[in-house]
């Protein structure tokens, strides 16, 4: 092999195959924009706008375009004209994204009454302008107001409900991107920031991943104030905050903290507001990304915040003391905080009879049981304790493992993984072939594989039953933590039995127990222990007087002791 010019084969591979990303470039890109304030980084190659609006039009439609690059971006619309402001012109421009404004209302409510000439804008009215008549000495003397061109814009000539005025650039881009339309009026160190957003969004429709028995047929959408409209009217209540904030230095993603002012703890509010300000990352685009980055523990795989897309759910937990969390662009509302109880409940409990909640309550804790331990089980007791099980079963069982090659953890860990592959398959593909890519998975293959002596027909009804059980448990994060610790039960069961799983079990409860969400631990009311009326098991909802008293609220009583008046008519 001959070697390259530096004389080395272990260069001329590192060069071949290892990229070194250039330093140093022989071309530059001049700067167009020599602005006043505008600077630049220290090594003087990132241009950074200017972040006060300037009072001359040029100057602020250069920056503009810079800006937001208006040369080679084909939906950044800037819009010169002329205004006209008591018979007297000046220049003006508006900009907006084409998309995501509603052209009729740029067209009707901010340049036809800016442009053309009417009554508004062409108006002169010298008594108008004196502000006071002062008499000095038998002289009356005429204040005469100063024109304010800004407010005169503002007052007179845009007949839009919502416009503000903005100072910065910073606040420009803010407000473009989310779909207004800004206008900018020469000698005004302002722009005008006007709501015009027509952009296409999803309707209110049902929820698509947490199914609606017996409650609202409404779901949460992308749009952040939908969100918050819906909320509203299920709430309906005043003393409902919808606070926004913005997280991510480069989308500026707009958040809602939404809590009952008379209910909410200070210092979960507080908590929760703090986490996500303090929030340093480029960009925020799903609730999912900011549940990770706001959670006590991020390195563990059980959930701590619930997410939800049902807004009569979310507002359960608003009058019971929460915080919910929406995000644009994200249709699921977080929950803080979560705890253990919170993830086996479902939206329905509350609209059922509560012995009908109780019992499926019962029925989804041994699901998670069986998706936890019967694996380990099998194993456990296939390997180290066969005699627990009644002579004619264990006989079944080696039967049906005489010609099986393969080692049962081995021939565990393979239908498990297949059972994962399949799941996994029948979400990625397209939805005409999910019920086919499961029929031919865990029918034909199944079938396949027991007759062909690769796993025996027991296992099977075990690696089934297992994954029937992981589909009862409610939350989709939640059930994951369950399959995904199996795996650990099984490993444990094979190497030392029911020792085994009894280690590992004492260890995941010592993990549950020491994880906190949002200063609250994951556990409660059980661990530790405290006298809270919402706990496993439902009371009759005549009975469910107290909120979690471990929430600390303002209101720790919903209901008078006899909510039933006409039942009880004296007391």
């Amino acid at each position: 092999m001959k070697q390259n010019k530096n004389g080395s084969v272990m260069t001329y591979f590192k060069d071949l195959f290892w990229y070194t990303p250039h330093k140093e470039y022989s071309f530059t890109i001049p700067e167009a924009n020599n602005n006043e304030n505008a600077t630049y980084t220290e090594n003087n190659n990132n241009y950074e706008s200017p972040k006060n609006i300037f009072p001359k039009i040029g100057t602020n439609l250069e920056t503009i375009t810079t800006l937001y690059n208006a040369m080679i971006n084909s939906d950044i619309i800037i819009r010169e004209f002329s205004l006209i402001a008591k018979n007297k012109e000046y220049k003006a421009f508006i900009l907006y994204i084409d998309g995501m404004v509603d052209t009729k209302i740029v067209n009707n409510f901010v340049l036809d009454p800016l442009m053309l000439r009417n009554q508004a804008n062409t108006y002169t009215n010298p008594e108008a302008d004196v502000s006071k008549e002062v008499v000095t000495n038998h002289i009356t003397v005429r204040k005469v107001k100063k024109f304010d061109l800004a407010s005169y814009i503002l007052n007179h000539l845009i007949p839009q409900n919502s416009v503000k005025q903005v100072a910065t650039f910073d606040d420009v881009a803010s407000s473009v991107n989310s779909g207004n339309c800004l206008l900018f009026v020469d000698t005004l160190n302002i722009a005008f920031d006007i709501d015009a957003k027509g952009f296409k969004q999803r309707s209110v429709g049902k929820p698509e991943n947490e199914i609606v028995i017996r409650g609202s047929q409404e779901g949460f959408t992308e749009n952040i104030r939908t969100n918050t409209s819906l909320l509203r009217r299920f709430c309906n209540n005043e003393k409902l905050i919808i606070e926004n904030l913005e997280v991510g230095n480069l989308t500026k993603t707009k958040c809602a903290i939404c809590y009952m002012k008379n209910v909410a703890n200070n210092d979960l509010i507080a908590e929760v507001k703090y986490r996500i300000n303090n929030v340093s990352v480029d960009s925020i685009i799903s609730s999912g990304q900011l549940e990770q980055l706001i959670s006590d523990n991020g390195k563990f795989s059980v959930p701590q915040m619930i997410s939800t897309e049902r807004p009569d759910n979310a507002t359960n937990f608003l009058l019971s003391g929460r915080v919910v969390i929406l995000v644009n662009g994200s249709p699921y509302a977080l929950i803080a905080p979560g705890t253990f109880i919170d993830f086996i409940s479902s939206p329905e409990d509350l609209n059922l009879k509560y012995k009908f909640s109780n019992l499926l309550k019962l029925v989804r804790i041994f699901a998670i049981i069986l998706t936890l331990l019967l694996p380990g089980f099998y194993v456990a007791i296939t390997n180290f304790h066969q005699e627990l099980l009644p002579t004619e079963l264990l006989f079944a069982i080696v039967a049906s493992r005489e010609n099986i090659p393969l080692p049962i953890i081995f021939e565990i860990l393979v239908m498990e993984f297949s059972f994962e592959l399949i799941r996994e398959a029948g979400i990625r593909v397209p939805s005409p072939l999910g019920p086919t890519i499961g029929i031919v998975g865990a029918l034909i293959l199944g079938q396949a594989a027991v007759d062909a002596n690769i796993v025996s027909p027991i296992l099977i009804i075990v690696v089934a039953i297992t994954a029937i059980a992981s589909f009862a448990i409610p939350d989709y994060s939640f059930s994951f933590h369950f399959r995904l610790a199996r795996f650990i039960y099984i490993i444990f069961g094979y190497l030392l039995g029911f020792l085994g799983i009894a280690t590992c079990l004492f260890f995941h409860l010592l993990l549950l127990a020491s994880l906190n969400s949002f200063g609250y631990p994951y556990l409660q009311p059980y661990v530790p222990v405290t006298k809270d009326y919402n706990g496993l098991l439902l009371s009759p909802a005549w009975k469910r007087e107290h909120r979690a008293d471990f929430l600390n609220t303002k209101r720790p009583k919903k209901q008078p002791d006899i909510s039933m008046k006409w039942k009880f008519p004296n007391k």
